[in-house]
């Protein structure tokens, strides 16, 4: 079987996370939102599970509100801001390498009259500080929206310090932390945060639920009319997903160090085998270290991820996987089209082993001595 190291994509379902979940679908079925006993008893669960969100991302229980995923989070918290009532700014202020569902949301809105602003980024991936005070500067921005994680590269961009411009401005800081979430310390108070995009099956979790942070006092037009279950977000909470984002989310409070500790090592290790010439995408600090994007010197893409049966890594976002087109990440970072194609996103975590670190690096090295020498016959 073949070695998983694509973690950015998804993650595996920790065992410990599926049997907290078990007993809430045949044996436990009620509705949360029911007044009767099996409703409460459902209601506990859920409640507990936004508790033990809210611990790790410390924030008070009732401003999380659970979703169907971050891309639902994303667009409620950006479409939520630019049409609350009585909001008079309509501009955007966001970055090239945003996750899809940012950037597409934002281009809905401009579609709809929005004035957007999207900032370029160094080769490091990294957003220039001098650029946001530019263009959040004056009395127009209603939101600036950054990942804290980014999704193919894992670099992580200097939330506090970019939320600390918006707030000078007057706007609000959206952070999409998907990819941060559960694996590294994110304080909303300490970020200066007011909405926080998270998922759950990027930290050992369910797939179809995740959840979005909203600062008391913010806003947001409902994204879904309904029941209003969830401050607004209207629909029948799914108890064994909340519970499942909720276990997910107090391993990782339990888990935090030793999952970034692990995480470096592996890295070092890969970075240790690799024996062909490869260039880094984005900058090694500050990222997280179970991510490592490069492109491999001299070897058509295509053929490099195809030729790769051993281990299973992918070539960007798997939003974008099926498109053929090559990442908007690395060309934002100044990459070309070419040089994109020939890059690897490889991610690991706390189900990898250093065997299967070892494997994946024997791989890799196979294989591109193998295209090589191909290529030179």
């Amino acid at each position: 079987m073949p070695v998983y190291l694509d973690y950015g994509a998804t993650t595996p379902l920790d065992p410990r996370v599926a049997a907290a979940m078990e007993p809430w679908g045949v044996e436990k079925f009620g509705n949360p939102h029911s007044a009767h006993r099996w409703g409460y008893e459902a209601a506990a669960a859920v409640a507990l599970a936004r508790e033990q969100v809210a611990v790790l991302i410390g924030a008070a229980p009732d401003r999380v509100q659970f979703t169907s995923g971050a891309t639902e989070s994303v667009n409620w918290a950006l479409k939520g801001v630019l049409t609350a009532p009585g909001q008079r700014r309509n501009r955007i202020v966001t970055v090239a390498t945003e996750h899809s569902c940012v950037l597409e949301t934002a281009r809905y809105l401009e579609r709809l009259g929005a004035t957007l602003t999207v900032l370029p980024v160094g080769e490091d991936g990294l957003v220039d500080i001098d650029d946001v005070e530019a263009a959040v500067s004056g009395d127009e921005v209603a939101l600036v929206s950054t990942m804290l994680v980014n999704n193919e590269i894992g670099v992580i961009q200097p939330i506090a310090d970019i939320a600390g411009i918006a707030h000078r401005h007057g706007a609000l800081m959206h952070c999409d932390a998907a990819q941060g979430f559960g694996k590294m310390p994110v304080d909303v108070n300490a970020l200066g945060i007011d909405l926080l995009s998270v998922t759950a099956h990027k930290c050992y979790g369910p797939k179809g639920i995740g959840a979005l942070y909203i600062r008391d006092g913010v806003e947001l037009e409902p994204l879904l009319q309904g029941g209003g279950q969830e401050d607004g977000r209207s629909g029948t909470l799914p108890t064994a997903l909340c519970v499942g984002l909720g276990a997910a989310a107090a391993l990782a409070q339990a888990e935090l160090e030793t999952g970034e500790a692990h995480a470096r090592r592996l890295r070092d290790r890969l970075l240790g085998q690799l024996d062909f010439d490869y260039r880094i995408n984005g900058a090694l600090d500050p990222r997280w270290p179970g991510n490592l994007n490069f492109e491999v010197i001299g070897i058509a893409g295509e053929r490099l991820l195809s030729s790769l049966r051993g281990i299973a890594v992918s070539s960007g976002s798997a939003c974008a996987a099926q498109s053929g087109r090559p990442s908007h990440v690395l060309l934002a970072l100044g990459r070309s089209p070419q040089a994109a194609r020939a890059s690897l996103r490889l991610g690991w975590g706390r189900f990898t082993t250093e065997a299967d670190i070892d494997t994946a690096a024997s791989e890799l090295n196979a294989v591109v001595a193998r295209l090589k020498a191909g290529r030179a016959a």
